[in-house]
């Protein structure tokens, strides 16, 4: 609460009576969200976690993430509440009827707490339990945030879980032979519409997670199933469904991974043009800081262009650059000096 802010204390006390569900919601404040669940207290965790999940759900939130609850002043056992909170969320996860939260985390902050949490997915894992939950088991692993960096593993096939909802076809005809050919009629319709494409391409390794949400995001939406294998040399990702559907998801691929070519050639200028030059802003105490190296380039490239102006961002707010003058000035008229600083003169 403190870290949130005023804002977020005083609509807390305004709501404080109006609770009707166990939870009050308020503005994110000064956190990095969005909004902020305020549950009222409870012993029964998994029902807080299920309630939690469902609003978030109808509200049409995408993301959200949970402290370990209970573990705190409540006292209660980490391991039973690694045990709760999991079953909760493999039981939402498993509805049909999710379909806009993608992303759940678990934030645990104490180191000791980390065994509870992870003996209880293991125990799921080797409960014999279905199919469906052992599918979501594999994807709560890569959800649940320890609260700290892990160590940088070899990268392994991605394989983006899809739930299919199976068509039953029920033939009946005057004869075994009339059945036998409509049953070999509809296979035939059924194998003329599918189709399968691969793209190999090296910066498919430099996929991160935005482009994984990505894959994830056009698999829901369209008829196919998109594996990445990431092991190959080079990365492939292989397409397969509905051909209409492949053609257009090997499209969008094709784009992605021209972006993330854009992006790298973008960085390789950049560092380029660092080596050469450096512009830089004023600091403190009368010390000069250096622009990002993304911003040095565009501020060298404008130069070179013989550009007059160009709006670059100091410290989170927009300035507009006199690249003659070589003076900023920002959106309420403050006015500082800024530096162009070649590295070698020969080169420059």
């Amino acid at each position: 609460i403190d870290a949130a802010g005023s804002q977020v204390k005083q609509e807390c006390t305004q709501y404080a009576g109006q609770s009707q569900s166990g939870f009050i919601t308020t503005q994110g404040g000064n956190l990095l969200c969005s909004k902020i669940i305020h549950l009222i207290h409870n012993p029964n965790v998994k029902s807080q976690v299920s309630k939690v999940l469902n609003e978030c759900e109808l509200r049409l939130y995408r993301s959200v993430a949970f402290p370990a609850i209970g573990t705190g002043q409540a006292g209660q056992s980490p391991a039973k509440v690694a045990d709760d909170m999991l079953d909760a969320i493999v039981e939402f996860a498993s509805k049909r009827t999710v379909q806009h939260l993608q992303k759940i985390k678990i934030i645990i902050f104490q180191t000791n707490m980390l065994r509870d949490f992870y003996e209880s997915m293991k125990k799921r894992e080797g409960s014999g339990s279905s199919t469906t939950t052992e599918s979501w088991m594999s994807i709560f692993k890569s959800f649940l945030s320890w609260g700290k960096k892990q160590p940088t593993e070899k990268k392994k096939p991605v394989v983006l879980e899809k739930k299919v909802d199976l068509a039953t076809f029920q033939i009946c005809g005057e004869s075994q032979k009339d059945v036998d050919a409509t049953e070999s009629w509809i296979k035939d319709l059924i194998l003329k519409e599918q189709f399968e494409n691969s793209i190999s391409d090296d910066l498919i390794e430099n996929f991160d997670e935005r482009q994984i949400d990505t894959l994830a995001d056009l698999q829901r939406r369209k008829h196919v199933t998109i594996h990445l294998e990431n092991k190959l040399s080079p990365p492939c990702i292989t397409i397969s469904g509905i051909s209409r559907d492949v053609c257009f998801v090997s499209v969008e691929v094709q784009k992605m991974i021209q972006k993330v070519k854009d992006t790298e050639e973008e960085r390789s200028k950049a560092e380029l043009v660092y080596n050469l030059v450096e512009w830089r802003y004023p600091g403190s105490n009368d010390s000069f800081v250096a622009f990002d190296k993304l911003t040095n380039m565009h501020l060298e490239d404008a130069k070179i262009a013989k550009k007059r102006h160009l709006t670059v961002k100091i410290n989170r707010k927009n300035y507009r650059v006199d690249l003659i003058t070589l003076q900023a000035n920002d959106e309420q008229g403050k006015t500082i000096n800024i530096q162009r600083v070649p590295k070698n003169e020969g080169k420059l």
